[in-house]
């Protein structure tokens, strides 16, 4: 008996006789023992009806080699599923074999039946097969070019979580270093203050202790003189005494009225500061991802296939087109006033929180959902207030009218000086960017490729540069619409720009 591993074959099988198969037949579909394979190869009558019936011209593979073809492959037949007749033609409008008895049925119509043999020549000797095979080359070299990317990622992310383990570990290290000087400049000061009033006291206390001596031997001279001494040594001793006596008391009287007895005391106050860090700090710091288009590029040059895997548009390709004029209600336009509101405009302008800022002049507002930025440009500075805590606090130096917050960095225009700059939040400056295009910039947004959007008053233009600042060009102007605009969004899950200007107070969209 045949192991279990081995194909059988299907003619012996059909007469209950178990042969190991060493071919398939790719015409009749079926597995060939050696005798049956040298039947199979000279001309005969199939036992099989529906299948060809001269056999010797028919390809046979290995059993072996059948087993390697892929499942769906090997499940493919060359009979058709409603007629169980063999494809003998081809219908070019269906794009799909038939056999004989489709012409009759889903097939009568049809004016392109061929030869589907005829079909399958072509097709060996056509251009698709090397194409199909350069296209998986083309995707394998893609696919091993991915895998070598993310397993670099992967390593440089460990390497990123090990310097970020050794900035936090360095930074609570400078922290506790310079915490245990001040510490030990504290104590220090705590002994010298602690000594000079000991010194003191002990001072005191010497004194104090001698003159009580004193007082203690003039008790006893004065008994044994009451004992012993003469009427007059009585007298004239008493008139001594009552001398001594009397500079003591006077002594007594003056340490009391003064201030060498005084209570004083000991007492430590710590910096506010230190106590505003178990009330202010909130967190050591926090773990940010940012995501940048991979440098990946694919391999295959089909025309529908994609020019890279994370496909970003060139400064070229971004072409705006006009999507709809909104009609704001007068009376409802928004504006920076002393009261800053966060306003959600996709619920009929509802009102979330109200937060109240000192009077000064603000010119933009953004947020992120986490943090709120507002620019104070006469103040040349930004106030970063946290929405969890709403604590403040304020980023000197940082000269802008309009501001965007993306990704944890501050961008924003200035009007006068005719740029265009990046700061971290905590005031950092990244970048400044300064262009011939940019002619009084008030608005900014970006996208999500990192495009940088600026709206230009005076030049009655928007304004697009790259992100590395190569390359700058305006992508609209006064022909569509733009009319002194004053500010600029970009919702990034629709890919919309919203724009509003001074002179229109409706604002314009144009869909990217």
């Amino acid at each position: 008996m045949a192991s279990p591993s081995k194909d059988i074959c299907t003619l012996c099988k059909e007469d209950n006789v178990t042969s190991v198969a060493v071919t398939w037949c790719t015409e009749c579909e079926v597995f060939l023992c050696v005798e049956c394979e040298k039947h199979h190869k000279r001309s005969r009558v199939s036992k099989d009806h529906k299948r060809s019936r001269v056999s010797k011209d028919h390809k046979t593979i290995s059993a072996e080699n059948y087993q390697e073809l892929p499942s769906f492959i090997k499940g493919t037949i060359n009979l058709c599923k409603v007629h169980d007749r063999k494809f003998e033609l081809y219908c070019s409008f269906h794009a799909c074999a038939c056999c004989v008895h489709c012409t009759t049925d889903k097939h009568q119509s049809c004016q392109t039946m061929k030869p589907l043999s005829d079909i399958l020549k072509q097709f060996k000797s056509s251009a698709a097969v090397p194409l199909l095979e350069k296209n998986l080359k083309d995707l394998k070299e893609n696919v091993d070019e991915i895998v070598e990317y993310l397993r670099n990622r992967l390593s440089s992310n460990s390497k990123q979580k090990t310097e970020a383990i050794q900035n936090i570990r360095s930074m609570r290290k400078s922290i506790d270093d310079y915490l245990n000087q001040l510490e030990q400049q504290l104590l220090k000061d705590l002994e010298i203050e602690h000594s000079k009033l000991k010194s003191e006291m002990e001072t005191l206390l010497h004194e104090v202790d001698k003159r009580g001596k004193q007082i203690r031997k003039l008790q006893n001279e004065f008994s044994n003189m009451t004992k012993y001494a003469t009427e007059l040594q009585t007298y004239v001793g008493l008139k001594e005494i009552e001398k001594i006596t009397s500079q003591e008391g006077n002594y007594i009287e003056d340490l009391k009225r003064g201030s060498d007895l005084h209570e004083r005391n000991l007492h430590v106050k710590t910096s506010p500061a230190l106590a505003s860090i178990l009330h202010n700090v909130k967190s050591f710091g926090e773990i940010t991802v940012d995501t940048r288009p991979c440098n990946v590029q694919a391999n295959a040059e089909r025309k529908d296939q994609a020019q890279y895997l994370v496909p970003v548009p060139t400064i070229d390709q971004i072409k705006p087109s006009f999507s709809n004029k909104l009609n704001v209600p007068i009376g409802r336009t928004l504006r920076i006033e002393w009261e800053v509101a966060l306003v959600d405009i996709y619920k009929k302008s509802q009102v979330d929180r109200n937060f109240m800022f000192p009077k000064v002049c603000c010119s933009g507002v953004s947020s992120d959902g986490q943090v709120l930025v507002i620019s104070m440009p006469n103040e040349k500075k930004v106030i970063v207030m946290n929405l969890l805590d709403e604590s403040k606090q304020k980023s000197e130096g940082i000269y802008v009218n309009h501001i965007s917050l993306v990704n944890g960095n501050i961008y924003g225009s200035n009007f006068f000086n005719k740029t265009v700059k990046c700061y971290t939040l905590s005031g950092e400056l990244l970048w400044t960017f300064k262009h011939e295009n940019i002619d009084k910039p008030s608005g900014i947004a970006l996208d999500k490729h990192g495009f940088i959007y600026v709206a230009c008053r005076i030049s009655n233009k928007i304004v697009v540069f790259s992100p590395d600042g190569k390359s700058c060009r305006t992508i609209l102007n006064r022909e569509d619409g733009m009319k002194a605009p004053q500010s600029i969004a970009i919702d990034i899950k629709s890919e919309t720009i919203v724009s509003s200007s001074r002179e229109d107070l409706d604002p314009l969209l144009f869909k990217l």
